[in-house]
């Protein structure tokens, strides 16, 4: 005994097109047994009323109508023969099923998911995703209702990237779902084509409309991201207070300003330290006398 995957037990189906009559001149021929009908009553001709007659039951249950961006499968006792991708007015033979689908672009925005990111921080994520169908014989047959398949697909592919990455990164040093919006935005593309291949279904566009920490620690982290901006901000104050205070000893050393020896240098430091980082304005205190007074 051999066992099946999945995969090769689907038998997976392909659109392809049919030749369905334009309905306008199906249309003429309807109206000329209408004529022949009333022609035969009135010369009372048997024969060519009972054949003008199945002619008018034959024709009139053929007609259907596709709107532009609209195809028909045609199915002949279950078996898929072909796909009408016309418009307008149409005709096929009346035993024949034809199921409309909708080749229209759809936009879906999901629900506002909970999902534990890559560091299992609590987020909520959610998604607009743009989609359309493709193949049809797909969307009808390999599946048992195209645009549930979707829902759950989009869903499922949501959660799979928002579990992949870290909302944030404080240091900067990784791809984050908050700060790559357009590089998560693609991966997620490609996840969600993947994923509704099965159907025949293409994504065209897919973005994120909801993102944020989860009620329960977005206090916390919010405490967390303030913190990391001080301390950002504090570095970079520090960095340039230091090269000032370089640049003012260098430039009294080298016009000859004062001599000063390591004690008074390191106060001078100390001092300047003080008025360039300081958070606020310092008071100044005029010295009479000498440097060491």
């Amino acid at each position: 005994m051999t066992s099946e995957t999945p995969h090769q037990a689907l038998n997976v189906s392909r659109e392809r097109s049919t030749q369905a009559v334009n309905g306008y001149v199906m249309l003429l021929l309807l109206l000329g047994a209408v004529g022949v009908i009333g022609l035969a009553a009135a010369t009372q001709n048997g024969p060519l009323l009972v054949a003008a007659a199945i002619a008018l039951l034959v024709i009139t249950p053929g007609f259907y109508m596709l709107q532009p961006n609209q195809a028909a499968a045609i199915i002949l006792f279950g078996a898929y023969l072909g796909t009408d991708r016309g418009t307008g007015l149409r005709w096929t033979w009346p035993w024949l099923v034809r199921k409309k689908v909708s080749v229209r672009a759809n936009n879906l925005v999901s629900e506002i998911l909970k999902v534990n990111d890559l560091r299992g921080n609590p987020i909520e994520i959610a998604a607009q995703v743009v989609w359309r169908v493709t193949d049809t014989a797909q969307a009808l047959f390999d599946v048992d209702d195209y645009k549930a398949f979707a829902d759950v697909q989009i869903e499922a592919g949501v959660r799979a990237i928002g579990s992949r990455y870290p909302y944030d990164d404080f240091t900067h040093a990784e791809v984050t779902l908050r700060g790559n919006h357009d590089e998560v935005g693609e991966e997620l593309r490609q996840e969600l084509m993947k994923r509704l291949a099965t159907a025949g279904i293409a994504v065209d566009e897919c973005g994120f409309t909801h993102l944020a920490y989860a009620p329960e620690i977005a206090g916390a982290m919010l405490r967390r991201q303030q913190a990391q901006a001080v301390v950002a901000a504090r570095q970079t104050l520090v960095e340039g207070a230091v090269g000032m205070v370089e640049m003012a000893l260098e430039l009294l050393s080298q016009k000859n300003v004062v001599e000063l020896d390591d004690e008074r240098r390191a106060a001078m430091v100390s001092n300047l330290m003080v008025v360039l980082c300081g958070e606020r304005d310092t008071q100044p205190v005029v010295n009479t006398g000498t440097l060491y007074q």
